[in-house]
């Protein structure tokens, strides 16, 4: 389990363009809420869902595996986002791929 925290995938252009693959745990408290697209909207993130867990009416925590694309600064203001909210996120090793 890890606290979201910066990547920092690019350190030496922060408008260059990346993508990374991660899962989050979005607790039942925000059930209503939309926390995967306000990421896209606040940050300009192009969220790719490959995989959920959510029930309409489950008390239990949303699991999604988002495959997340832009540029290494906008992922990162996100992930701090996320970090606010206590949401907790995965980190697929490997998976931080640089654009051209």
């Amino acid at each position: 389990m890890t606290t979201a925290k910066p990547l920092h995938l690019d350190q030496t252009e922060h408008n260059r363009s990346t993508h990374t693959r991660l899962k989050i745990q979005i607790p039942q408290k925000y059930k209503g809420d939309p926390i995967i697209s306000h990421l896209t909207s606040r940050h300009g993130l192009e969220i790719n869902i490959l995989a959920a867990l959510l029930a309409a009416n489950s008390q239990n925590d949303g699991w999604f595996d988002l495959e997340i694309r832009g540029s290494s600064e906008q992922i990162d203001n996100a992930l701090l986002d996320l970090a606010e909210l206590d949401i907790e996120v995965w980190y697929q090793s490997g998976q931080e791929v640089d654009g051209w």
